[in-house]
């Protein structure tokens, strides 16, 4: 289980993260919601150790995760594999190694810098992608992928961590609602077939009702909302996003709308 226990970040004088007090049991799909700037970024990157927070704790599975130093704080990383909303792939490199990458932290130093990846960790890598239609596209680079295609290449690097937790920050703000959809598919496939916990900042609430377990809702740093999808009703929704479900439903239609006349790269 994962247990946050008032976990507080400040920048200046700015509150990004309030108090929050949060525990998540393993193998649980938890949406977190809330309008641009309530801290849901800022959440995740507290639970990875991006960076540190101004008070509070974090706890798995018994380990005081906030005490991690040196090769215990890699090891934290590579169990709590993130996912960043512009994919964060290396272009110029091929899909497959992109993919190898997720292998770092297992290996040496050496090994590491000479790009020493065995016979196994590329047939892994291989079936990886295959998991999510991508196999035939391992000899690619990656810049010629489109953004829902790169997305799942950043899916399945992270799952070559082997990690026990995936954090997912807004997987699929830039996409359009077909390869959002594809990109919810495969993350919800591997919190069911896996059984990771997987932790994911959304920006669309539909998409939160229909894949997740349990919604956290945050405004202003703090959590306001946590419950089953079925709880969050219509006064809930108003007071996390300051807006009824029928005002964000337009706002959303306008964001979709938007990104689906984008450059054709972020189509299928």
């Amino acid at each position: 289980m994962l247990e946050i226990t008032g976990l507080t970040r400040r920048f200046g004088s700015v509150t990004a993260v309030d108090d929050v007090t949060l525990a998540v049991p393993n193998g649980q799909m938890v949406g977190i919601i809330g309008r641009s700037g309530a801290g849901k970024s800022t959440l995740l990157r507290l639970i990875n150790r991006l960076i540190d927070p101004s008070a509070g704790r974090l706890v798995f599975e018994g380990r005081d995760v906030g005490a991690l130093t040196g090769r215990a704080l890699r090891d934290w990383r590579t169990d709590c594999a993130m996912i960043f909303q512009q994919f964060n792939l290396v272009q110029r490199l091929d899909v497959l190694t992109n993919v190898l990458v997720g292998r770092l932290n297992h290996r040496s130093t050496l090994s590491s810098l000479f790009k020493l990846f065995s016979a196994e960790e590329r047939a892994l890598a291989i079936r990886t992608l295959d998991r999510f239609d991508l196999a035939e596209a391992a000899l690619q680079r990656a810049d010629t992928l489109s953004g829902g295609q790169q997305q799942r290449v950043a899916i399945a690097r992270a799952l070559m961590q082997e990690p026990r937790i995936i954090l997912a920050d807004e997987p699929i703000a830039s996409l359009d609602p077909r390869n959002g959809k594809v990109v919810m598919d495969a993350l919800r496939r591997i919190n069911r077939e896996d059984g990771l916990t997987v932790l994911c900042n959304l920006h669309t609430l539909d998409t939160a009702r229909q894949y997740c377990d349990r919604i956290v809702g945050m405004r202003a740093g703090r959590v306001v909302f946590d419950g089953v999808p079925a709880q969050l009703t219509a006064a809930m929704v108003r007071d996390i996003y300051g807006m009824s479900e029928e005002e964000l439903d337009q706002a959303e239609t306008v964001t979709s709308t938007a990104i689906e006349a984008a450059p054709s790269r972020m189509a299928a």
